[in-house]
């Protein structure tokens, strides 16, 4: 069995946008955000971590154990071909979301960090000692650990882009980074302590004219605007289910077909296989090649629901509504003294994420203090410790939002650091 599942035809007219009153209505899906927290209303804000999810997504889960709990690709009897039948519709709905060639171009992992290792494991065969993959600097651990143990297997040369003040990437870097020994350019499309937009599809265009594979870790920003392959001019793209108000336990690596072809499995075992013998094996087709042993059938069975939510709303309305509160978080976090806001300065240049240092409160004391207020943050190096060398701090706090969030969701924030500093300096 291939595992080809028919692709749902794509509307290619533009999605609604949604009116302003919508967005309430789209909030009290999410069951979370109904309760309080240290007698206060739940503000949460920290959906880069991972996005909170819709009432559809938990019923779906709940369904399948409860309805057709069973293994896929295994078996014949109707509870086996019904998780199959599911599990296949989560893959062509996973392509379809990022415009990937085919469902059979998604292998169905983990997670984000696992399709990156994936992909650095199983392209090591085509590496050699000197040759080059090619970073950036602001990448997450799980884009640039993958590399690092692959350098120490190879020999091959690490480099990286290096950020301007403004949290760009320099470009102006990129001819000379770019020679005949670059294999591989991997990095991020939107950065999850900057939030940072990087042109993907300039730095592909190059790329490419050198012979290189390019990679593009897009965990930040699947399920937050649009996302196409296509358009990016990319060959791999990693992203997880969580981020885009998904299941946990699922992730995706949707990658041109020649780039599967030249993969090696990372994994053996069940399923992945064509014909095994006592000494020898070889194995299936894609994605199938990739998938050894049992998969998360039951976060397979709920991520569509995410999908159709996100779909009904339209990517392009979900961004503008992250950019109106990206805008306005910097305007009213910016007018608090001395407190340092990393990344461009254009919310159109960012996702919806705004990352700051206090000098007055500790990252984590802040985050603690936020907490006491309802207001759910992030606090650390967000694994981006060389981005944070870089910046000169050991840590930042981090506000993240999603379709949920709201201008009273960044007041909070606002006064809620404010408290922070009152009770530092009484």
């Amino acid at each position: 069995m291939t595992g080809e599942a028919e692709k749902p035809s794509k509307d290619p007219s533009p999605q609604p946008s949604v009116a302003e009153d919508r967005w309430p209505e789209l909030t009290s899906r999410f069951p979370a955000l109904r309760r309080t927290v240290n007698a206060h209303r739940l503000v949460y804000l920290d959906t880069a971590a991972t996005a909170q999810k819709p009432d559809g997504v938990i019923t779906a889960e709940q369904d399948y154990y409860r309805s057709f709990n069973a293994n896929v690709h295994r078996g014949i009897h109707t509870l086996a071909e019904e998780a199959t039948a599911a599990y296949e519709y989560c893959r062509a709905r996973a392509a379809q979301l990022v415009a990937a060639p085919s469902p059979s171009s998604v292998v169905i992992t983990r997670n984000a960090t696992a399709s990156l290792n994936m992909v650095a494991r199983g392209l090591e065969h085509t590496l050699r000692e000197g040759d080059e993959v090619l970073l950036t600097e602001m990448e997450h651990h799980a884009n640039l650990v993958p590399w690092i143990m692959l350098a120490g297997r190879t020999g091959i040369v690490l480099k990286h882009i290096p950020i301007t003040d403004e949290g760009r990437l320099d470009l102006s870097k990129l001819p000379a980074l770019l020679t005949p020994k670059t294999r591989i350019v991997s990095l991020m499309h939107v950065s999850n302590v900057l939030g940072t937009i990087n042109p993907v599809a300039e730095i592909a265009k190059a790329a490419h004219s050198h012979g290189a594979i390019v990679v593009v870790d897009a965990a930040q920003s699947v399920g937050h605007m649009p996302v196409d392959m296509v358009e990016l001019g990319v060959d791999v793209l990693a992203y997880s289910a969580h981020k885009c108000y998904g299941p946990m336990g699922l992730g995706f690596l949707a990658a041109k077909p020649e780039i599967l072809e030249l993969m090696e499995p990372m994994e053996g075992g069940g399923e992945m296989i064509n014909e095994v013998y006592l000494d020898r094996a070889t194995w299936a087709e894609p994605p199938l090649k990739f998938e050894a042993g049992t998969p998360n059938v039951a976060a397979a069975a709920s991520f569509p629901v995410a999908v159709d939510m996100l779909e009904e709303v339209g990517l392009a309305a979900v961004r503008e509504h992250e950019e109106e509160l990206a805008g306005y978080a910097l305007e009213r976090l910016s007018s608090l003294p001395g407190l340092v806001i990393y990344g461009p300065t254009d919310p159109a240049e960012r996702g919806g994420l705004v990352s700051f240092h206090d000098p007055e409160v500790h990252p984590h004391d802040m985050a603690t203090l936020l907490d006491q207020a309802g207001v759910a943050v992030r606090a650390g190096h967000h694994c981006a410790q060389p981005l944070h060398r870089r910046l000169g701090v050991a840590a930042t706090t981090r506000a993240s939002l999603g379709v949920y969030s709201s201008k009273p969701d960044v007041d909070a924030l606002y006064e809620g650091i404010r408290f922070a500093r009152r009770y530092f300096n009484p």
